[in-house]
């Protein structure tokens, strides 16, 4: 059911544009999430091209975490360990594993594209608040001002 916003009061006004704004930051938030989590799964798909046969037994890093690395020696370049998520891992071909994070690329960015659409539309509506919050302000200063 719609409400007029005209018809609320300044305070209730106010309140819908706080709770607006609040809805603009969550969803500006979890886009900024996954744009990062976009960027890890490009550099991920990227890192394949590297490895090839023509590098197979050379000395790379290998990550143990976040922040902690330990060389190592790539070896069985036709595969790949691809996490897939909630701590699971699957042996893949590279090829295959390309495809998977390209997959789960496109369904971050049509994720992205959504929420685009909505914080769009969050900020047209707090917008459309703000407007009706300053006509209503300024009819109230009119109507103080005829009564002086």
């Amino acid at each position: 059911m719609a409400v007029n916003a005209s018809q609320l009061s300044l305070p209730q006004l106010d309140n819908v544009k706080t709770q607006l704004e609040e809805e603009v930051q969550l969803i500006q938030s979890s886009m900024q999430q996954l744009k990062t989590v976009q960027r890890k799964l490009k550099d991920s798909q990227d890192s394949l091209e590297t490895i090839t046969p023509e590098n197979e037994g050379k000395t790379i890093l290998v990550p143990l975490t976040n922040s902690m690395y330990v060389p190592g020696k790539l070896k069985n370049c036709d595969k790949v360990i691809v996490d897939v998520g909630t701590g699971y891992y699957v042996e893949k071909g590279t090829k295959e594993a390309s495809q998977f994070f390209q997959r789960k690329i496109d369904y971050v960015t049509k994720n992205l594209e959504k929420m685009q659409g909505v914080l769009i539309e969050k900020m047209k509506m707090r917008e459309s608040i703000v407007s009706v919050m300053q006509m209503k302000i300024a009819g109230m200063e009119q109507t103080q001002t005829v009564a002086k």
